[in-house]
């Protein structure tokens, strides 16, 4: 069979929009120093934000899990009145700019807000402009996307493997252990890397929720975005390397999400 051929009016609006994504990145790469590259990446307020930005997306990443798996399977096999809208409420951070997002936490748990008035009050508990309200922000932002991932690959399984445990007496608690999670291990890994992803990258609910405040809240995104007004030299190398650590999570992803014939 020939391979089929573009016409010649796709292939060249296609090849524009290829441009309009790969020309940001060669500038990038144009205007690297690499010879001061190094020591850019190793100044102290560059390793602070990028050991911050390991922590908090990490930190991000467990609490997706810890809350997210359990609400994939809920919505993928527990019918309840209104589950559209609480899923579309769980998911809403995907589509909401993010300093929306950073605005909603800062009122429900900021100082006067509707749980963190109560918190303050009660426990003298604080949680904006610390180091928590950062992985509450990278969280928010980020574990829409593990439960969706989880969520299709509990609804893809096949459930022949979990009723059969369930004759031979196994209970939900050891069927959701033994059968089910090893069965979506590999949905469970690709929303964990991307919830990961999202976390690192995270900016806009960050600095409204818990600002940028060196070694305490200002993770990598932050310190590019101080560094373009001082060092603009600086924030040209961070941002290549959130561009690298984006590519390889795309990469890792590929059979999953880009298969191509």
């Amino acid at each position: 069979m020939r391979p089929a051929r573009a016409p010649w009016p796709i292939a060249a609006l296609a090849a524009i929009g290829v441009l309009f994504f790969a020309l940001p990145l060669a500038g990038l790469l144009y205007r690297v120093s690499w010879q001061s590259a190094v020591a850019d990446l190793l100044t102290p307020e560059a390793l602070g934000a990028l050991r911050l930005s390991l922590f908090v997306s990490l930190a991000a990443t467990a609490l997706g899990l810890l809350l997210g798996v359990p609400l994939a399977w809920v919505y993928a096999r527990i019918a309840f009145p209104g589950r559209n809208v609480v899923r579309a409420l769980t998911t809403l951070p995907m589509v909401l700019p993010p300093v929306v997002g950073g605005v909603a936490l800062l009122v429900a748990f900021g100082r006067r807000g509707l749980v963190g008035e109560w918190l303050d009050a009660g426990f003298g508990l604080r949680i904006p402009f610390t180091t928590a309200a950062t992985v509450m922000a990278a969280t928010f932002v980020s574990m829409p996307f593990l439960v969706l991932t989880v969520e299709a690959g509990i609804r893809s399984i096949d459930r022949r493997y979990e009723e059969a445990a369930r004759t031979l007496g196994a209970s939900p608690w050891r069927i959701f252990r033994q059968v089910t999670l090893p069965l979506i291990a590999p949905s469970l890994f690709a929303g964990a890397v991307l919830c990961w992803a999202r976390a690192l990258g995270e900016f806009g609910a960050t600095i409204t929720f818990a600002g940028n405040l060196p070694g305490v809240t200002q993770t990598l995104p932050l310190a590019v975005y101080i560094a373009m007004e001082t060092r603009p030299e600086v924030a040209i190398v961070l941002s290549l390397v959130l561009v690298l650590v984006s590519l390889a999570v795309l990469v890792a992803l590929r059979d999953r999400y880009l298969r191509l014939d």
